[in-house]
């Protein structure tokens, strides 16, 4: 079977500047719901393992089948305590319990609610979750920690119940009738999930995902990749489940291909990545997801270890991005492992958002090129829209939300006048002649500034450069300039880059030279850099769980150290460009 199925992309040129593009290929029919979906599987291989998590140096494992009799169980305890129809809140990170909770919550027709845990360990006030609590009013709110949630749990409401004991009380109580009954009315326009989205400002939004997107979606995925149908994925994910790449994209492909999830308790970052190596070797999964900074930390790791890297690739079909650019030589660093172990294995990447469920686009493939976010998936609908000087990416289909919980007003306002999802995100054509070679991401439009020149400055476009250009040194970078002379820039450093390198300044200095003598124009160059000691702070929103850096919320913390880069004559600590001849 075929990894990748052959895209076919229909162009249609609009009077007002805009560019439709869709699949040519027909989307098939999707399954009625998530809940149809896991029963179907569950019924066709009770034995096959679902899900694992991490019991010290053992994994627990759950197979389908009895995932199908727990499910029924908690299915029935929430309906004991007035969950039906109403929103069932849950607090804690990937696990087990939170898997069989959100499958119980599909059979019932009640719609899970999983919050990122930044919300109930990191912020000491709750404030967020208070509000996402209040707009959603959950019956139930679960938590794996009965200590380290105590006080989140007070904030969320709802019946509490709280840690494994409390769980497999309610694992064990014996479904009735109503669960099937409940089940019988779950169909494609039951809210599956209200998801938050991860800004940093403003009141959070409940974005309503509904089982005919989530359902819509996997149908996609299996058609632009066949080999699905016939070799059920083995994942180990990190990603969290409170947001649509991890809880979506990944947990729903497993689920919907009879596959079985891995969940992986490491990080990104120099300690938390030990624990993913160690897993990956273990597991050695089918298909890989992870995020650019993902990539970069897990690098150094495939290239200094022969043994780990044959592992990592032995049977792996494809190792997928997304969620932020990924630097070009990250991409091809691990081509080269991949080579090196003899896999076929390609990198790929898709684009997608919470409001389309998430997938709108995949790169199936072979672009070569680590910008190139493909083409429209089979059933959805893309106009590119002119906005200023970019074209905004919007989106139609079965798989985009109806809207945002409760609230008409920013509901109106997503979409435009032909029915579109209005993105925010900025992209362009690989080739203006032929648009089935794909888009490029350019950066969101709201990140994007001008110099005191006028010139607008492309916020995605200069940072990936940038990333490319320090060679893996620089994992992370804010862009700042807004009315200045010139482009500034804040970096995190990879601490393995920068504990082998014999002058970071000097290596950041070169950098810059090179980035600004290959690029045209005040606009597309860095002119000064600041390193920054400090990591992104999630409990400040300037990093999401996923690792993707916040562009906005780092510049409103860190406003002194934004005036200090740009201080002139510069400071000591300010890195500028610097030739080395």
């Amino acid at each position: 079977m075929d990894l990748f199925a052959t895209p076919r992309t229909l162009a249609e040129r609009r009077a007002d500047g805009s560019l439709v593009l869709e699949s040519a290929l027909p989307p098939e029919p999707c399954a009625a719901s998530m809940a149809h979906v896991f029963r179907e599987a569950a019924a066709a291989h009770p034995d096959r393992l679902l899900v694992a998590d991490r019991d010290g140096d053992a994994w627990r494992r759950v197979t389908y089948g009895e995932a199908r009799r727990m499910a029924d169980g908690l299915a029935q305890a929430l309906l004991d305590h007035g969950a039906s129809g109403r929103p069932v809140m849950i607090l804690s990170g990937n696990s087990v319990e939170h898997l069989l909770l959100t499958l119980a919550c599909y059979t019932i027709g009640s719609p899970a609610v999983p919050v990122s845990t930044a919300y109930s360990l990191l912020d000491a006030t709750h404030a967020k979750l208070r509000d996402m609590a209040a707009l959603t009013r959950p019956a139930v709110v679960f938590a794996d920690d009965p200590d380290a949630y105590a006080s989140a749990v007070d904030a969320a409401g709802g019946v509490p119940f709280v840690g494994r004991d409390a769980f497999q009380g309610w694992v064990r109580t014996d479904p009735t009738g109503a669960v099937d009954e409940h089940f019988a009315r779950v169909g494609a326009d039951t809210v599956a999930k209200i998801l938050f989205t991860s800004g940093s400002t403003g009141r959070p939004k409940g974005v309503i995902n509904t089982h005919r997107m989530l359902c819509a979606n996997q149908q996609a995925l299996r058609q632009t990749w066949p080999f699905l149908a016939e070799e059920p994925p083995v994942l180990l994910d990190w990603l969290p489940w409170s947001h649509t790449f991890g809880g979506n994209h990944n947990m729903g492909l497993g689920i919907a291909n009879g596959g079985s999830l891995y969940v992986d308790d490491g990080r990104p970052g120099p300690d938390l990545v030990k624990r993913t190596v160690r897993n990956l070797a273990d597991v050695r999964p089918t298909v890989y997801f992870n995020v650019p900074a993902g990539y970069a930390s897990l690098l150094p790791h495939l290239e200094a270890d022969a043994e780990f890297a044959a592992a990592f690739f032995s049977r792996m079909r494809y190792v997928f991005y997304a969620a932020a650019a990924l630097p070009q030589q990250v991409w091809d660093g691990i081509a080269k492992v991949a080579a090196s172990t003899g896999s076929s294995a390609p990198m790929t990447t898709s684009w997608g958002a919470t409001e389309t469920a998430p997938a709108a686009t995949s790169a199936y493939f072979a672009s070569g090129r680590s910008d190139c976010i493909g083409v429209p998936i089979p059933g959805v609908s893309i106009k590119l829209a002119p906005v200023g000087p970019k074209r905004e990416i919007r989106v139609k289909g079965p798989s985009v939300t109806p809207g945002y919980l409760d609230d008409s007003e920013r509901t109106k306002e997503a979409f435009d006048e032909d029915g579109y999802y209005r993105t925010g995100d900025a992209v362009r054509l690989v080739d203006d002649a032929d648009p089935g070679k794909g888009l490029v991401f350019d950066g969101r439009i709201s990140e994007d500034f001008k110099l005191s020149s006028g010139t607008w400055v492309s916020v995605g476009t200069l940072r990936s450069a940038l990333l490319s250009a320090c060679d893996g040194l620089v994992s992370d970078a804010v862009l700042t300039g807004h009315d200045t002379d010139g482009v500034g820039a804040m970096v995190w450093l990879n601490p393995a880059k920068a504990a082998a390198c014999a002058d970071v300044r000097a290596v950041l200095g070169a950098a810059l030279h090179r980035l600004n003598g290959g690029a045209s124009g005040t606009s597309r160059q860095v002119v000064r850099l600041l390193v920054l000691d400090d990591p992104a702070s999630l409990a400040h929103g300037e990093i999401t769980d996923k690792g993707y850096v916040n562009q906005r919320a780092v510049l409103d913390r860190r406003a002194e150290l934004v005036e200090l880069l740009h201080t002139d004559p510069a400071p000591a600590e300010v890195v500028l460009p610097y030739s080395p001849g």
